[in-house]
């Protein structure tokens, strides 16, 4: 077994008034050469979004590109014609292939916004972009894992499609839960504490901290407090 942590402190940070972000991986102007990727997932950002601002217009290529409230709503409008709000519970995925240009605003007049954004490299190119977004029950990820997110050839029923082999899974676990997590194929699995205290190779894994874990087959968790976790596996090569 192989393992790296992140510890919340040591991620990048930027404040634009607007906008406060963290950076798990080098981003904008964050840059650090040894904090690049895990794997296939480039980018981790924990975003807050003031009331009335939000992110014009820009564009993305060859990315996917996965959108995840913790709190508050956004509102999403893209160049394919889709204009919605993301709320808590939704997810949100964007296969961005031959280029795609969209924006994020937080419409809340009172209210920050928080979510967190994931940007994992294609296994395919240029592919035709495509958006989706979906509602998740939250009793469906009490006490186990949800799986959100999964290969678009190798789809689970009720999950979101994207071009690469790679998974996703969200999940609120009480105080004593013991997980053990079966990974596929020689992927590694990257495990971000939203909320809570878990440990993992006796390691003890805090708030927004994460430890990436592969050359295993399984990686067994065990839950301190009432935790919310967020898994994304990916193929390390």
């Amino acid at each position: 077994m192989k393992t790296i942590i992140h510890k919340s402190e040591s991620r990048g940070y930027v404040n634009h008034g607007w906008l406060r972000s963290y950076h798990t991986f080098s981003f904008g102007n964050y840059f650090n050469p040894d904090r690049m990727n895990f794997g296939k997932l480039r980018v981790l950002n924990d975003d807050v979004v003031q009331p009335k601002m939000g992110f014009g217009t820009h564009r993305h290529q060859n990315m996917e590109i996965i959108s995840i409230p913790i709190k508050g709503a956004l509102s999403h409008k893209d160049s394919m014609g889709n204009k919605k709000a993301i709320e808590v519970g939704e997810v949100q995925v964007m296969s961005a292939g031959t280029g795609l240009t969209h924006s994020e605003f937080n419409d809340s007049k009172i209210d920050e916004t928080n979510f967190l954004q994931l940007w994992i490299l294609p296994e395919k190119q240029d592919v035709e972009p495509k958006y989706e977004q979906k509602k998740f029950n939250l009793e469906n990820r009490v006490n186990k894992l949800q799986t959100i997110v999964t290969p678009q050839d190798k789809l689970i029923e009720g999950s979101l499609g994207i071009y690469q082999q790679a998974y996703i899974s969200l999940g609120y676990f009480q105080e004593e839960k013991e997980i053990t997590y079966s990974l596929k194929g020689n992927n590694g699995v990257y495990i971000f504490v939203i909320n809570g205290t878990i440990k993992v190779n006796q390691e003890t894994i805090e708030k927004r901290d994460a430890i990436g874990v592969w050359d295993v087959s399984e990686v067994h968790i065990s839950i301190k407090e009432d935790t919310e976790i967020l898994l994304v596996e990916v193929p390390m090569n």
